[in-house]
């Protein structure tokens, strides 16, 4: 059941896995010796990830690990791939990719949790910084060689580029992003008064329905990705195109950019391939609406989660 009220429980959905005001010291990672001071300073901490898991700490509340980067050098020198996060406070913040490692020798470093099934639950900014050191640990894992020759690239600027290691290519590689659209689509009947298009995906969890979404295609502008979107899966036109809000998802390395339009008439042609499922609801009743295997909406830290919330109480 949606709650009208302004909860809280989707305190920064919108941001959830956005690093927001977190120092990413991007004017100096090039700097090679305030790195190896940073890599030697007592204050640095290290978050370990394995096999696109992260590092956690569970009492109450799952979060974050982050260990004395000073106990674990030997980890850093045996790796090429170290990601420097940035800075908080005193505190900086690394990462580092150790898939390599059979689970025997992880088993000493604690536990590792996928991201998708614990982030909702931990504290916004462990989420952002987990989200932070999986994305480029993923990119990392799938840019070992140069798409244009084929050579092995090595890493440069702390992480954040690689670049290729022949001579006569030398292809500078950077961390890459796949926009994608998730549009909220309201239609107004005059017998029901405004109501919202939820559909679901046949591989979706038990009752789940979301608002629509797709990936900007090349040469596309966002709000022409959200309207032909909107016409290839479900077959309706849509006008009032308007950006909500965007928010980083790392799985894998998506963003997701959020709008709202309005539906031309309410003639669901379904897309069977793409669909499942698509019906429209009204306010009421996805205030009354049950949070079960018959019907659920997104979870709490997705915009998609947010763009619905947002038209409940609206």
């Amino acid at each position: 059941m949606i709650d009208s009220s302004d909860s809280g429980v989707n305190f920064h959905a919108l941001g959830f896995y956005a690093t927001g005001d977190f120092d990413r010291c991007a004017t100096i990672r090039q700097d090679t010796t305030w790195l190896v001071e940073r890599l030697q300073d007592p204050y640095s901490l290290l978050h370990l990830v394995w096999r696109g898991r992260n590092l956690v700490v569970n009492a109450d509340v799952p979060r974050a690990h982050f260990l004395p980067l000073r106990d674990h050098r030997d980890l850093i020198a045996a790796q090429t791939d170290i990601i420097l996060l940035g800075r908080a406070g005193e505190a900086t913040y690394f990462a580092l990719d150790i898939s390599g490692l059979d689970e025997e020798s992880v088993i000493a470093f604690g536990e590792f949790a996928e991201l998708r099934s614990i982030g909702q639950l931990t504290p916004q900014r462990d989420g952002a910084l987990m989200a932070y050191a999986r994305g480029l640990s993923h990119w990392h894992e799938r840019h070992r060689f140069c798409g244009r020759c084929g050579s092995p690239t090595a890493t440069e600027a702390a992480g954040h580029q690689r670049r290729c290691t022949n001579p006569a290519c030398a292809l500078q590689h950077f961390p890459r992003l796949d926009p994608a659209v998730i549009m909220r689509i309201t239609h107004r009947h005059p017998q029901y008064g405004e109501r919202i298009l939820l559909a679901r995906q046949a591989n979706w969890s038990p009752g789940m329905h979301s608002v629509l979404a797709g990936f900007v295609e090349t040469g596309e502008t966002l709000e022409a990705a959200v309207a032909r979107e909107t016409y290839e899966e479900v077959g309706l036109r849509v006008e009032n195109i308007r950006y909500f809000g965007s928010q980083p998802w790392p799985f894998p390395s998506s963003l997701m950019l959020g709008f709202t339009a309005e539906a031309s008439d309410s003639n669901i042609c379904l897309d069977l391939v793409e669909l499942e499922s698509a019906r429209w609801l009204t306010k009421d009743q996805l205030r009354r609406s049950p949070e079960n295997d018959d019907f659920r909406l997104p979870r709490a830290d997705s915009i998609s989660r947010r763009l619905i919330e947002d038209w409940v109480r609206d």
